[in-house]
């Protein structure tokens, strides 16, 4: 069976390669590092729309990881155990619920409540920051975010209290033997093995957040921009793939957004192999 997956991972590039290449001959370098795309007039790159999935992921996961590591922690350490159930199905029901309807929801209250309450805040609150100026238009990449980090929340969650509950009792009992306070036995019985689960878990968020197409979609402006401000309307690798497949009307559109598909495939797997290498590494230290 493995080598049935790696077969059909290998097709999968070799096709996007071998279907890209033209994009990759006609602009060279600056396909990946260029700044515009401009469909009506043949320019195509990337970069912008590699900087929306880098900015809107990690500000998902800047958002997930405290509740979603927070949540782990109630349900192992702190909550009733006639709670314990319930709320662990509910967690994990939003992993059920449609990418679309997310974007629904993104559209008619989130972006609404972006608009006239956050990015007023952050922009009074912070006035020297170009982090939360611009017109407030709803969308863009902090509502991308803020969708993304629901939608990551239950993975996150859900393998961190994995990780918590398999850790051994005798660490509980140990710490607060030696005088641990309860938050003293958490951090240093709970946290500290757990630590390589938990940034195993982030990264697993991470990768479904880069690769999310639909409610970010619906939500994040959708223009080739590179901006200072969260606030501004950007698009996502995923994003422009669906916005622009079925109208695009010549080969060197198609092979750029095939360009644009094989990037993406690069960052994945990127991003795969550096949590690799964070979890071996936190696992050195823990052991």
């Amino acid at each position: 069976m493995g080598i049935v997956v790696i077969v059909l991972f290998i097709l999968i590039f070799m096709f996007l390669l071998t279907n890209s290449r033209p994009a990759f001959e006609a602009f060279g370098r600056g396909f990946v590092f260029g700044r515009e795309w401009i469909p009506s007039e043949e320019v195509f790159s990337v970069l912008a729309f590699a900087f929306g999935t880098i900015v809107s992921s990690l500000l998902a996961l800047m958002f997930a990881l405290p509740i979603s590591v927070g949540s782990a922690i109630f349900l192992t350490e702190l909550c009733p155990s006639f709670l314990r159930r319930p709320l662990r199905f509910l967690i994990e029901m939003l992993a059920a619920i449609p990418s679309v309807v997310y974007g629904l929801w993104g559209i008619f209250v989130l972006a609404p409540f972006v608009r006239a309450t956050i990015q007023p805040g952050l922009a009074a609150a912070f006035p020297y920051f170009g982090l939360f100026e611009g017109p407030p238009y709803g969308v863009g990449l902090f509502t991308a975010g803020l969708i993304l980090a629901i939608m990551i929340i239950p993975t996150i969650t859900s393998i961190s209290t994995e990780v918590f509950d398999s850790i051994p009792n005798l660490y509980r009992e140990g710490a607060k033997a030696l005088g641990a306070t309860e938050w003293e036995t958490i951090k240093t019985a709970v946290l500290g093995p757990g630590m390589s689960g938990v940034v195993a878990a982030s990264i697993l968020g991470l990768g479904r957040a880069v690769g999310e197409t639909m409610a970010v979609t619906m939500v994040i402006g959708n223009r080739a921009d590179i901006s200072p401000s969260l606030f501004s309307p950007s698009a996502t690798m995923a994003s422009v793939i669906a916005n622009e497949y079925a109208e695009a009307n010549s080969d060197l559109h198609i092979s750029s957004l095939l360009g644009v598909g094989l990037c993406l495939l690069i960052l994945s797997v990127a991003i795969n192999s550096i949590s690799r290498i964070i979890i071996w590494r936190v696992r050195r230290k823990t052991i």
